[in-house]
């Protein structure tokens, strides 16, 4: 994905004055921190990263309140509070930051800074997911109210592969001694470093303007960013959005599905209205062998697993005349094949008529948090399998969007780390 043009067609990345925990002040890094907000699986993981400390960032990202107004402004509060307290705190000057996670089978290193905004037509920043009004809609607001950017997105952009550039500051700056060291529960080991001389600032910013990036994860948050740079009438901070890049020639991200769950709708009025248009078969438990027969099924055509009664249902081989009356013809081939597209325009639009709201249909990232949250509700889960890096950025590059959800990029950046205040120069 690399241009050749001018700087105003690449990458721009600002240094910017993080907002860090003071480590004296808190249990543990790793107890303040948090998965992104549409992650964390409620109530059960709320609940879990609400009592891990007081001060988890999980009370800016989630506030809990009756009404949303009363939660956006609790969480300004609580951000307020924390530093006034100096529980978190700024760093003296602006900086780009080196970040690092690490378990026993990954190793991804990136760059976290605030990024020039810019619409998808300018091939800058490629979407390759819809996003949800409300959803957009509630962020802004938050966003609006903290004045601050809690979250990084994850980008990716594909390098040379050469020692050079941003890769050698990168590779340079994870020899030395990290601004903070902390492993979080789920075995990630995380370390953050500044680069702060104008040399190693100046070659990534030259080698960056030669790139365009695909959002892997934060959609939401970066169709939030442009809609609130759009209420500015000056230029200014909101002109830039706290961002994670990651250069996948060097470090390749996991593709991983997105799992739906049908809130009102049971597994045995699920199989019926499938008949005559899917090929249905049980297929013997526990979860891990339930999945190798959906990896198996999606190797040939398009395959979902229902679970929520006990069993395991695998959905595969739909009828052709049911994809030609409810897939749109003018998306490219790969879109039209997509198990997102399948399921979104046959089976929950025409098949079960289950609107794409949240009341309706929860996203749900880990599976086995699916399939409890299917069996306690007496509702379904659609376990997905994962779509191909090449296809999401083949079409992000002809500009077209994948149904919304339809993947998950990782290892996402901790939510906690580092965050971006609008206010502070």
């Amino acid at each position: 994905m690399n241009t050749s043009g001018p700087d105003e067609h690449g990458l721009r990345l600002i240094p910017f004055r993080g907002l860090r925990y003071v480590p004296e002040r808190v249990g543990s890094l790793a107890a303040v921190t948090s998965p992104p907000y549409d992650v964390v699986v409620r109530p059960d993981g709320l609940h879990h990263l609400e009592s891990a400390d007081p001060h988890n960032i999980v009370r800016l990202i989630l506030p809990q309140a009756d009404t949303a107004e009363d939660r956006h402004r609790q969480a300004a509060r609580t951000l307020e509070r924390w530093l006034a307290e100096g529980v978190i705190a700024p760093d003296p000057a602006p900086t780009l930051y080196v970040y690092e996670q690490r378990n026993d089978e990954i190793l991804q290193r990136g760059l976290i800074g605030a990024l020039a905004l810019s619409p998808a037509a300018d091939g800058i920043v490629l979407p390759h997911e819809d996003v949800m009004d409300d959803i957009v809609a509630d962020r802004a607001e938050l966003m609006r109210t903290m004045q601050a950017h809690l979250e990084p997105l994850l980008l990716t952009y594909r390098g040379d592969g050469a020692e050079e550039g941003a890769a050698a500051v990168i590779e340079r700056t994870a020899e030395r001694p990290p601004l903070l060291s902390t492993t979080t529960e789920d075995g990630f080991h995380h370390r953050l470093w500044a680069v702060t001389d104008p040399a190693e600032r100046t070659a990534i910013e030259t080698d960056l303007a030669r790139h365009q990036a695909l959002i892997a994860d934060g959609h939401h948050r970066w169709a939030t960013y442009l809609r609130l740079q759009r209420e500015q009438t000056a230029p200014g901070p909101w002109d830039f959005g706290l961002v994670l890049l990651v250069d996948t020639t060097r470090h390749p991200l996991q593709v991983r599905a997105i799992h739906r769950l049908l809130r009102g709708l049971p597994v045995p009025r699920a199989l019926e209205g499938l008949s005559g248009l899917f090929r249905v078969r049980t297929v013997e438990g526990p979860l891990p062998r339930a999945l190798d027969a959906l990896a198996g099924a999606a190797a040939e055509g398009n395959a979902f697993l229902l679970a929520g009664d006990g069993g395991f249902h695998l959905v595969d081989r739909p009828d052709p005349a049911l994809l030609a009356r409810t897939i749109r013809t003018d998306r490219p081939e790969a879109w039209r094949t997509l198990d997102a597209t399948v399921l979104h325009s046959a089976l929950l639009d025409d098949v079960w008529r289950i609107p794409d709201a949240p009341e309706h249909i929860g996203y749900i990232h880990d599976t086995e948090a699916a399939v409890e949250q299917a069996e306690r509700l007496g509702a379904t889960a659609v376990l997905m399998h994962p779509v191909r890096e090449e296809v999401v950025r083949d079409l992000a590059r002809q500009g077209v969007t994948m149904p919304r959800k339809s993947t998950s990029f990782g290892p996402k950046p901790a939510t906690g780390l580092v965050m971006r205040s609008l206010t502070i120069d």
